[in-house]
């Protein structure tokens, strides 16, 4: 049984880092349990709408730093930095190859299932959804789902007292490009959601702020 308060002692400890020990690095089996509770996150159908970059190489950080104000203290410092990239519509469409591919060769469903399956997701993007309107629409719900993987990396890296620190500040036109250009990523399939920069801190954490609890929730019993 994993102690309650261990784990309130991790939230309260983990923090948006903005600069890391650069020279305290992350060993290969913690980030390799840090990424395994981010492809072990849940997916909306359980279609896993992301694939995660992980930017070790310092020319390619010295790039994204350019256009990414929001990390310009944690890319030269952080042990590991990762890009989160979100599927657009090309592929997430009810009817699209990688659905099917989902959920023949990794879901296993035999015909029968795939087919109900596929019309229940269609009337979830067409009709509950509205979805399938336009292309910004598909990217967003996938987006989405992109932050509970984002949220359990943080989680689980504050849990073996490794810091964290999510980035949404960057330059959305010039990182479409620089993902095609020096990434390989085709931005009609991907685009960029967040990023996420692991180390460990050299600063001290400041008080954490929150609203209670009561402020947050309503009961109806």
């Amino acid at each position: 049984m994993i102690d309650k308060i261990e784990i309130i002692k991790a939230f309260n400890h983990r923090h948006a880092c903005k600069v890391f020990d650069a020279n305290k690095k992350i060993s290969d089996a913690d980030f390799s349990f840090i990424l395994e509770t981010a492809r072990l996150s849940p997916s909306s159908f359980g279609f896993e709408p992301w694939k995660f970059l992980i930017v070790q190489n310092m020319d390619l950080r010295e790039k994204l730093k350019l256009i990414t104000w929001g990390a310009q203290g944690t890319l030269p410092t952080a042990s590991h930095f990762v890009v989160i990239l979100a599927r657009k519509q090309k592929t997430m469409n009810y009817d699209g190859q990688y659905i099917k591919h989902m959920m023949k060769d990794v879901h296993h469903l035999t015909d029968d299932a795939i087919q109900k399956r596929s019309g229940l997701f269609k009337t979830f993007q067409d009709v509950d959804f509205n979805l399938i309107e336009n292309e910004r629409a598909i990217f967003d719900w996938s987006s989405k789902q992109t932050y509970i993987a984002l949220a359990n990396m943080m989680t689980s890296a504050a849990m073996i007292n490794i810091d964290s620190c999510p980035i949404e500040g960057y330059k959305a036109k010039e990182m479409e490009k620089l993902m095609a250009d020096d990434f390989g990523i085709d931005h009609t399939e991907f685009g960029v959601t967040c990023m996420v920069a692991f180390g460990y801190r050299i600063d001290k954490q400041r008080n954490k702020t929150r609203q209670e609890i009561n402020e947050i929730t309503r009961w109806f019993n």
